[in-house]
């Protein structure tokens, strides 16, 4: 572990970041170059004390997850990321189609999006950046772990779900999801990540088999969208796409048509954020109006 070369480079690198640059407000008494290391710290979710001990040269070598927060925390280039793992003694990340590393490009995007539900999602439908708006609409994802970090796993493992989307969304979205996961599996393989994920899917959920015997691929995603919200209720929303080709990822943007009922209750749930826990309540209740067993 390069421990003075990995100090100098976090160090730089945080010098020439702006506030603007990862959407936060400047501030009149910013004395710092760039960001302070407790805005890195808070980007990079770690506490002050750690980011500041390894920016420092003191810490102990960093793992691999934290190496990745500390990347899109810095808004770090493929190419920076692998220099950073380099220095910390991991040697280069294996550059796969599922890469968890999201472009600068989108992240800068997604920054002046936070008031708008909006996220950045990899080939197998897992978050990997949110909106404070997008957690206020959808939840937090940032806490899933395993099979659970892929919607595409929730939406047929977890009843609860389905609680945010009207009904009549249930079955486009089911086909359009298992399409998309059996795109990545013809590409990826049955060892590959994916592969996990269809066999588990297909031992746990009626559903999904159902699905995946139709073998339908690229079923037509719909742009406009119906959605049963537990604190705010009906939304009609727009939901814009936008690709990444380079590292196969995807920028979803929700929107409501300026002056409409949705978009008012749009911008009343970026006040009633805070309280998404709260109206998280009875997600349950509503999704039990789904068929038993998730037999389709």
């Amino acid at each position: 572990m390069e421990y003075r070369e990995m100090s100098d480079f976090l160090r730089k690198r945080r010098e020439a970041l702006q506030p603007e640059d990862v959407g936060l407000l400047r501030g009149r008494r910013r004395r710092t170059p760039g960001l302070r290391r407790e805005e890195v710290a808070a980007l990079a979710a770690m506490s002050p004390d750690y980011y500041s001990r390894l920016e420092g040269g003191r810490g102990p070598q960093p793992s691999e997850l934290m190496l990745t927060a500390i990347a899109r925390a810095l808004r770090l280039t493929l190419e920076e990321r692998d220099h950073l793992f380099v220095l910390a003694g991991h040697g280069i990340p294996t550059r796969s189609t599922s890469t968890d590393h999201v472009n600068p490009g989108l992240l800068r995007i997604l920054d002046r999006l936070e008031d708008t539900p909006a996220m950045v999602m990899n080939r197998l439908a897992e978050t990997l950046r949110e909106t404070r708006s997008h957690v206020a609409f959808a939840g937090d994802h940032s806490h899933y772990t395993g099979h659970e970090r892929s919607a595409i796993y929730r939406w047929f493992a977890n009843d609860d779900e389905r609680a945010l989307y009207h009904p009549s969304e249930w079955d486009g979205h089911s086909r359009t999801l298992a399409s998309m996961l059996r795109s990545v599996h013809a590409v990826d393989g049955p060892d590959s990540r994916a592969g996990a994920l269809q066999r588990s899917l297909m031992s746990t959920s009626a559903e999904f088999r159902h699905v995946w015997d139709k073998h339908e691929a690229g079923f037509p995603r719909t742009t406009v969208k119906r959605f049963e919200h537990p604190a705010v209720g009906a939304l009609e929303l727009h939901c814009q796409v936008l690709h990444d080709s380079d590292q196969q990822q995807m920028l979803l943007v929700f929107t409501a048509t300026p002056g409409s009922e949705s978009h008012e209750k749009l911008e009343l749930l970026s006040v009633i954020g805070s309280q998404w826990p709260a109206a998280q309540e009875g997600r349950g209740a509503r999704a039990s109006s789904r068929p038993p067993g998730g037999e389709p």
